[in-house]
């Protein structure tokens, strides 16, 4: 016998459903077909389990909700706009169009209520295991006996093309092994993907390749059954591992020619199977957003409630720094993002002449920074002993033995990795940082894409940063990458120069989000794996240096100023002062220019470039063992550019030096005639060296 309440629940589920169908078709363009069968597990999720407060969206102990399947936004902006946060009825009609905070897929910090930009499948999977990895952390370090202060859920709805890309198999399998038992998915199993039934390509039995995993898993076989999927929501929070629940849904519900079709997948359904599939719900078809005053008086229950959740909230936080004062102001200037006076304090220095590889330089710095600051958390891709990743002297063991651990063990999952921290930055009270070789910073690129669209906060630590690794060959030899990198918006891309400038390095990854001058967003430091000697005068200049992007590092002798500059980063960059030395041998007056981060150093006002790099010198030499691209910009028309537009090879980094031209004695070979010959353009090594077969 269907109640009132029934009924009530229903209209509220197709309220849902028609704004979806109404904000893809008033677009031309979206996908209505998820919303329309989600519906009911999201309703059920939002309205019974959720516990978050719509007018302050931010309250730090919230539930987080991330909708992995981010082509689903529409679902997600109903909920919003219903349940009483920013967004209006106008956004919601504003759905894809110029300036409206409903874009395509949910970005984050741009529609209050979305924790996470997702729309490429299985990033959303991989920030809630990052939220969750977050939650525990900041629990085990903060709450005391009878003071709960962090205790919350995330909750993810993902779709099976989501469950068909390998970074939530990675990020699924580290879940797993940690046991998050705060995690909770619901998987939205309607056996229809772009191309048809997901029987062409996926055949697997989901929930026993989850339940291998060390997952508990249900399902749901009647996706429209609210009180059945609500009830396995409550069985996910009882138990202690991370939950995926199978709801068998049906897309495109209720449209009498695209139910259960791929046709309703991703596009509008059109005007007359919009009015027929109203009809079919019992609404008046010629209602367009329409929001039935008794469902909306559901919906926005949640405002009283989530406001006195806050409010409860805010009396325990009260009460317990009555009991625990300095706790409370910690967690509280960690949730705020602040950093805490003194917190460079104790960074490293090195003296001019001694000789330091950037990584162990990175690893000295990490130590001194973990000190003052605990919120930095993050670890490596099965590569902390090359890396040098680890904080090693606080008495912390890493994070699946000990909550509160400050070493994350990823395993070989490095777009997992990405992401994750993405979520761990998402969550807040953290600075996440993820390690690699620099060449697979190709594996993770997606994860780092979507940190440096949302503006998050994250540090990548990328070792073996060049050629010069050696003998691993061109397999582990980044050439492309920091072009590459450097061509993704908002992502600063730092490649230090010796052990000062690598400090410098982490010092500006760690004040990112306090720089007035900058949005927040990701860091990259690219650091060697050789020893480099310590260039005269970075101990002084360096912090301010590489926070600008660039700096001179060597004047010329003798006060007229330099008739060449040579311009480098990273271990390339003492090959330039040797050069120079020599090149004032020979009568040539040479500036050396460090330019470790192009981005900080495009982003200067124009007196302090031209300082660094005057106009008016027009002969310079640009050297970086990378791809030429890009360099021109710094070069100019009558500059020279040594770089290496090829791959590498496997010999001894000396070896490699002489063969593709990069020792001192060729950059001031390179000097001289750019000089008295007019040399100018590309000038590195773009095939084969010499000695290397290749089959042809």
């Amino acid at each position: 016998m269907t109640t009132p309440a029934d009924r009530l629940e229903q209209l509220a589920v197709d309220t849902i459903r028609t704004l979806a169908i109404d904000g893809v078709q008033q677009a031309n363009s979206g996908h209505p077909g998820a919303p329309m069968g989600m519906a009911p597990m999201a309703f059920a999720l939002w309205t019974k389990h959720l516990r978050h407060a719509p007018t302050q969206p931010d309250w730090a102990n919230r539930d987080r909700f991330v909708l992995s399947a981010g082509h689903a936004s529409m679902l997600l902006y109903s909920l919003l706009h219903l349940t009483g946060y920013g967004v209006s009825l106008d956004d919601v009609k504003s759905f894809r169009q110029w300036g409206s905070n409903t874009p395509g897929h949910p970005e984050y910090g741009m529609t209050p209520g979305v924790e996470a930009t997702t729309g490429p499948l299985g990033q959303g999977v991989a920030n809630g295991v990052g939220m969750a990895i977050a939650e525990r952390r900041l629990a085990a370090e903060f709450n005391r006996e009878g003071h709960s202060v962090i205790d919350h859920h995330t909750y993810v709805i993902c779709s099976d093309g989501d469950l068909q890309e390998g970074i939530s198999a990675e990020a699924a399998s580290l879940a797993g092994h940690l046991q998050l038992g705060k995690l909770i998915t619901l998987y939205d199993d309607n056996r229809i993907q772009l191309d048809g039934p997901t029987a062409l390509a996926f055949s697997e039995d989901v929930l026993a390749r989850f339940a291998a995993y060390g997952w508990h898993t249900q399902r749901v076989e009647d996706g429209n059954d609210v009180a059945a999927i609500s009830a396995a929501i409550e069985a996910a929070k009882a138990d202690a591992r991370p939950s995926m629940i199978a709801v068998r849904t049906h897309i495109g519900f209720g449209s009498p020619n695209k139910q259960d079709s791929q046709k309703s997948h991703g596009a509008p359904l059109g005007p007359d199977e919009v009015r027929l599939t109203k009809i079919a719900y019992g609404w008046d078809p010629d209602k367009t957003f329409y929001v039935p005053d008794e469902a909306a008086a559901l919906f926005l229950q949640a405002v009283g409630e989530g406001n006195a959740r806050v409010a409860a909230w805010n009396a325990a936080l009260d009460a317990y720094a009555a009991d625990f004062p300095a706790d409370a102001a910690e967690l509280r200037r960690r949730l705020a993002g602040e950093l805490p006076e003194g917190w460079d304090a104790a960074l490293p220095t090195w003296d001019t002449g001694s000789e330091v590889a950037t990584r162990n330089a990175s690893q000295d710095t990490i130590q001194a920074l973990a000190s003052a600051l605990p919120e930095l958390f993050g670890g490596s891709a099965d590569l902390s002993e090359s890396n040098l990743t680890d904080v090693k002297a606080l008495g912390h063991d890493h994070f699946a033995a000990d909550h509160a651990g400050r070493n994350l063990r990823f395993g070989v999952r490095e777009h997992a990795m990405g992401a994750i921290a993405n979520g761990i930055a998402y969550h807040g009270g953290f600075l996440p940082y993820a390690a690699t070789f620099l060449t697979f910073s190709d594996y993770m690129r997606g994860s780092v894409r979507i940190a440096a669209l949302s503006g998050l906060h994250v540090t990548y630590v990328w070792t073996h940063d060049s050629v010069f690794l050696g003998e691993d060959g061109p397999t582990h030899q980044p050439v492309e990458h920091y072009a590459a990198l450097r061509a993704i918006p908002n992502l600063w891309f730092i490649r230090p120069g010796d052990g000062n400038e690598a400090v410098a390095a982490w010092a500006l990854a760690a004040e990112r989000s306090s720089l007035s001058d900058a949005r927040p967003g990701p860091v990259a430091l690219a650091f060697t794996r050789q020893k480099l000697p310590t260039l005269p005068g970075t101990r002084e200049k360096a912090r301010e240096g590489v926070r600008r992007g660039g700096y001179v590092v060597r004047e010329a002798a003798g006060g007229s100023g330099p008739e060449l500059i040579l311009v480098a980063s990273g271990s390339e960059l003492a090959l330039c002062v040797t050069a120079a030395d020599q090149l004032e041998g020979g009568g040539i007056p040479t500036r050396v220019v460090s330019l470790p981060c192009w981005e900080r150093f495009d982003a200067q006002d124009k007196a302090y470039r031209d300082s660094v790099l005057p106009p008016a010198i027009r002969k310079r030499v640009t050297v970086e063992a990378g791809v030429s691209l890009g360099w021109e910009r710094y070069a100019g028309d009558e500059g020279a550019i040594l770089g290496l537009d090829r791959f590498g090879a496997s010999a001894p980094a000396g070896t490699l030096a002489t063969a593709f031209g990069f020792t001192a004695a060729n950059v001031a070979a390179i000097g001289r005639r750019v000089v008295h010959e007019g040399l100018a353009g590309r000038v590195g090594v773009d095939g084969p060296a010499a000695g290397e077969h290749h089959h042809g």
